[in-house]
């Protein structure tokens, strides 16, 4: 399978991520082991999972499961050194720390916790589920006012967290950092301050990314392409609107809409057209769209990987034949004009 630099660490991932954030939830653990192996089998080596896993929904008595499945497996298998693993420290939540923010306390805290978790010595790429300042994504965009923010405490965060991060990257317990749910802007000065005052530089930014949400083409892919940060989209299939399950009123029994109704504020009367669309234009092109959709987030000039979720394996083998697909010259101009057709359907 094709893989792409992280960054400027040193590694090269993937072009396709396993993701985890139905482990322990949607998934038990005896398929979640299943999925692991087969995605090894298929040459992928990156794998994305957080402290907060599994979700949908996020309950605090189920905090750290995903995290402490994959460490079954990895002490059950012996495997542990053939996946580059990422995971995330939750910005503040209710539900973890008493929605303390992230911080030079919380970093060291829950690293070890996570890496007790994943019964492993280390962590390839440590990343901030989402920022202490705020952030656009979740749907937040429509009311974001980055007005309201205190851009000195925002730095000193930043020089702190930076600080704490090193003193972990000394100590062996992780390769990387990495951003989620975080704006041009955010990137661009924790690069300066990791510039300016030390610590490990951004590798990567794991945000929203599908034919149905293009946010990062713009600012962030500029700051991307030419400071070397990879994107590591999630929900590449749109939470699964891409598929075509949804269309028509369907609601698949045990589907992420029948368990969470508006897959996340997704849901709108603009993205069933949109859908629709790129359904059609996936026939026509004689490509399932599952594979278009999914090839086509990973082969943007700025990612570096693209995350991939299932609930079943035989979810993860439809997936899989994504590597396998060619994505004409036309199809990605006609994929261009769908999108300026069906600009941000949610």
């Amino acid at each position: 399978m094709k893989k792409n630099p992280l960054g400027r660490t040193g590694m090269s991932v993937t072009e396709l991520c396993l993701g985890t954030m139905t482990y322990g939830n949607q998934t038990p653990p005896e398929d979640a082991f299943a999925q692991i192996e087969r995605a090894l089998d298929a040459g992928i080596n990156f794998m994305d999972t957080a402290e907060m896993y599994p979700v949908n929904p996020v309950r605090a008595e189920t905090v750290g499961r995903t995290e402490e499945i994959l460490g079954d497996w990895f002490e059950k298998s012996g495997r542990r050194g053939e996946w580059i693993l990422a995971s995330k420290h939750t910005g503040p939540s209710k539900l973890v720390r008493d929605e303390a923010p992230i911080s030079s306390e919380t970093i060291p805290v829950a690293v070890e916790s996570s890496l007790k978790r994943l019964k492993t010595d280390y962590i390839d790429l440590y990343q901030f589920h989402w920022p202490n300042r705020g952030s656009y994504a979740f749907r937040q965009n429509w009311t974001f006012a980055p007005w309201t923010q205190d851009r000195e405490a925002t730095r000193q965060h930043m020089a702190d967290a930076l600080g704490a991060l090193q003193r972990e990257v000394d100590r062996g317990t992780i390769r990387a950092f990495g951003l989620s749910n975080d704006s041009a802007w955010g990137t661009a000065e924790w690069l300066r301050m990791a510039a300016e005052v030390g610590g490990p530089r951004v590798a990567s930014v794991q945000n929203e990314y599908s034919l149905l949400y293009r946010m990062a083409d713009t600012d962030l892919g500029e700051l991307m392409v030419n400071e070397d940060v990879g994107l590591l989209p999630y929900s590449p299939l749109g939470a699964g609107l891409l598929t075509g399950k949804y269309q028509g009123g369907a609601l698949p029994e045990g589907s992420r809409m029948a368990i969470n109704g508006d897959l996340g504020g997704r849901k709108t009367d603009r993205v069933f057209p949109a859908v629709a669309a790129y359904l059609e234009l996936a026939q026509e092109f004689g490509l399932d769209p599952v594979h278009m959709a999914l090839a086509w987030s990973a082969r943007r000039p700025f990612v570096a990987s693209s995350i991939f979720g299932a609930t079943t394996l035989g979810q993860l083998e439809h997936l899989l034949g994504a590597a396998e697909v060619t994505l004409s010259d036309e199809l990605l101009e006609r994929i261009d004009a769908t999108h300026k057709a069906h600009p941000l359907p949610y």
